[in-house]
């Protein structure tokens, strides 16, 4: 699981300046490992699952349970004002990643240490369907720590970056009844509306139309100067250029290439041929 480091311990992490940058997260040779299981009978069941666990590896080995390797001994270093795009191809491991660093999956090996509390925006994330968007507005906040108040003053705000109501009174209406699109939209805007240790989005800028984006896009040129790190992993090779100056290209669970962000790109687009 993620680790906290003090903010005195990681200031005087150097970085060739004689005022070093702070870091904000550090992943040191981590590796995140799948078990999936055999397809014999009775395998998958919760009873075997349990009896794999008490017995150990032996009874892993045994049950067929095999081993996969999202994310190989990768390392990194974030630091506070960054916003780092994440690429690669589909299952190369960078929702994985961002996982591991919320603290969401454990590593299978090294560490991953972070300043503060890592917050993940993801577009598949849990909603409450049975809820109105103005409760899911509340309780974001709330969950994300701020206080009901907080919540209150920045309501309105909220309510207009999302867009939602543009075409009718959506916000009183339950989340059930909101497109895809619609939700993350939301969604994004109240994690938006609080300025975050470390911010990470999986695909969020890849919904709603080109304005959305490019509001979203500024919102997250705004959280760079108040935040720690801003992290967004996307396909959009346009909104990752748009946002970020610096580019982690997971491939097969492997850190192929860490940098620029016009650097990584143009090698990255050479590999895939886009």
């Amino acid at each position: 699981m993620a680790d906290t480091i003090t903010k005195s311990a990681i200031q005087d992490t150097p970085r060739g300046t004689s005022a070093a940058p702070v870091p904000t997260v550090i992943a040191d040779r981590v590796d995140i490992v799948y078990r999936v299981n055999g397809t014999g009978a009775g395998k998958g069941s919760a009873t075997a699952a349990l009896n794999r666990i008490l017995r150990g590896k032996q009874a892993e080995k045994a049950a067929g349970v095999r081993k996969v390797h999202a994310v190989r001994c990768v390392s990194f270093t974030a630091y506070k004002g960054e916003a780092i795009g994440l690429i690669g191809t589909n299952g190369s491991g960078k929702s994985t990643l961002l996982k591991a660093v919320a603290g969401l999956l454990p590593v299978e090996n090294g560490k991953i240490y972070t300043d503060g509390q890592p917050s993940l925006l993801g577009v598949n994330a849990a909603l409450m369907n049975d809820l109105t968007g103005e409760r899911n507005v509340y309780l974001g906040g709330l969950a994300m720590g701020m206080s009901r108040e907080q919540v209150r003053e920045r309501y309105q705000e909220i309510v207009d970056f999302s867009g939602i109501n543009e075409k009718g009174d959506f916000i009183t209406l339950p989340m059930r009844t909101y497109s895809s699109g619609m939700a993350a939209r939301l969604r994004f805007s109240i994690a938006a509306a609080k300025d975050h240790d470390v911010l990470m989005i999986d695909e969020a800028l890849a919904t709603g139309d080109r304005s959305f984006q490019k509001r979203s896009e500024a919102r997250i040129r705004e959280l760079r100067k108040s935040a720690g790190t801003v992290f967004l992993v996307s396909h959009n090779n346009k909104s990752i250029r748009d946002t970020c100056d610096r580019v982690l290209w997971l491939e097969r669970g492997e850190l192929r290439m860490d940098g620029p962000t016009d650097e990584v790109l143009k090698e990255y687009e050479k590999f895939t041929g886009k």
